[in-house]
């Protein structure tokens, strides 16, 4: 197993070159004193003369006086990768999807190709090499190598494995076009039209991921969050919804463990702090939310026993929430059914962003509501497809009355609203000392 803690030497001493007894070349010694104290003493040798010694001695001095000085130049970037899967990018990633993306990179496509080869002997060359082979299999996967790469060996030079970063500065190979960074593409053509998307909610009355569907298309959901949604979440007052988490399996962040039953709905931190967010909530999505409220209640009335009353808006009629894939067989029974394009489900999160766009919100207001961390977003409804430049974020109102579906207003419709028996002050905590007539006042603003 690699020590790193045997790379980083807090002190250092290079002896005077010197013949080696009974031969005819030359060496000299390198001491190294490490933070507990210990010593370790390498050996350079193999020079003809000792100007050639003295001359390689005080290139070693050099780089171990700039901190770039390589211990162990016997590391295999097999060996060096799969250790940076364990014991740096397990315990700073966010779940387990991640980490299995890194490492499905690390295990696929870089270990079978370069994995055999010592870390001080990767050239540039090599990395170029990979990078042309790769591209021909995928250019998402070449994009994705260059980044693992990179971050990998940058770490690798922060250990002392090696003084240099071998894919610092290499390019793609030209045929695979530069993604700006931070920057999402969408294409329009796997999106849908909001004639569509009305076809859509309508046919998904009745199916068990209706208000998947809402929360997805609607509000731009990611499936993890629309899995770990809480009534809880829901401010019923002001009508928006608080992103608080997800749903997801756990990475176990002890390394080279492995659980025999992991588990697959954990709540979880969400993806990164800027997908903690506060959303509006569509009057046509909540209203599906107090309906959905119901069921709840009248499930864990039937179901006492038996109910797990964890407050998920989307679960079983035993309260139990959805897992990640749950949806998966639903969905494109419910595309076919309807003779909508075969999209993938989170083209729906997609359609959601061109909608936005469409309709005039800047992109910075849509990276904001999309939750993402710093991308500029791009559609190429644009003509010229170049990136957008982020100015102010405007009000949401238009948006809302423009192209959500319009509820229906008939007396019938609007009596089955205000039938919902739902206890409001469970979930208004600021204002459970308010006098009754304020409170009546908001239930009206409400409904």
């Amino acid at each position: 197993m690699l020590e790193l803690k045997q790379q980083n030497y807090v002190d250092w001493d290079v002896k005077a070159a010197f013949k080696l007894p009974d031969r005819d070349n030359y060496a000299y010694r390198v001491v190294l004193t490490f933070q507990d104290g210990t010593q370790k003493v390498q050996q350079k040798s193999g020079f003809h003369t000792k100007k050639e010694a003295e001359d390689a001695r005080k290139r070693t001095m050099g780089e171990l006086s700039n901190g770039i000085y390589v211990v162990n130049n016997n590391v295999r970037v097999k060996e060096f990768l799969e250790y940076w899967l364990e014991y740096d990018i397990r315990k700073r990633v966010g779940s387990a999807n991640t980490y299995s993306s890194y490492s499905q990179i690390v295990r696929s496509h870089i270990i079978p190709y370069i994995g055999g080869k010592k870390l001080t002997e990767l050239s540039r060359g090599d990395i170029q090499r990979l990078y042309k082979d790769r591209a021909g299999y995928s250019v998402s996967i070449v994009r994705q190598l260059k980044t693992v790469l990179n971050v990998s060996f940058r770490y690798a030079v922060e250990n002392k494995l090696i003084s240099l970063n071998p894919a610092e500065g290499v390019n793609l190979p030209k045929n695979v076009e530069t993604k700006p960074y931070h920057t999402r593409n969408i294409d329009i053509q796997k999106t849908l039209t909001m004639e569509q998307i009305h076809t859509l909610l309508e046919a998904s009355k009745g199916t068990p991921i209706h208000m998947q569907v809402l929360l997805n298309v609607l509000m731009g959901l990611r499936r993890q969050e629309i899995n770990g949604l809480k009534y809880s979440d829901v401010d019923y007052i002001n009508r928006t919804l608080s992103v608080e988490r997800q749903l997801g399996r756990e990475l176990n962040r002890s390394p080279n463990e492995n659980d025999d039953k992991p588990m697959t709905k954990r709540e979880l931190p969400l993806k990164s702090s800027s997908s903690k967010r506060v959303l509006p909530i569509p009057d046509y999505v909540f209203e599906a939310i107090l309906e959905e409220r119901k069921k709840y209640e009248r499930n864990r009335t039937r179901r006492r026993s038996q109910f797990l009353d964890a407050d998920y808006i989307c679960c079983s009629n035993y309260g139990k929430p959805r897992s990640k894939d749950f949806h998966w067989q639903h969905y494109k029974k419910l595309l076919k059914n309807a003779g909508l394009p075969d999209i993938r489900w989170h083209d729906l999160r997609s359609t959601y962003c061109t909608l936005l766009l469409k309709s005039g919100f800047n992109p910075k207001a849509v990276s904001k509501l999309m939750g993402h961390a710093k991308e500029l977003i791009t559609v190429d409804v644009y003509g010229d497809n170049q990136n957008i430049i982020p100015e102010e974020i405007p009000e949401l109102l238009s948006y809302m009355e423009d192209v959500m579906p319009k509820k229906n207003d008939t007396p019938n419709q609007q009596d089955k609203i205000l039938d919902a028996d739902i206890a409001m002050e469970e979930y208004l905590p600021m204002r459970r000392n308010e006098v009754p007539s304020q409170g009546n006042k908001l239930s009206e603003q409400m409904f």
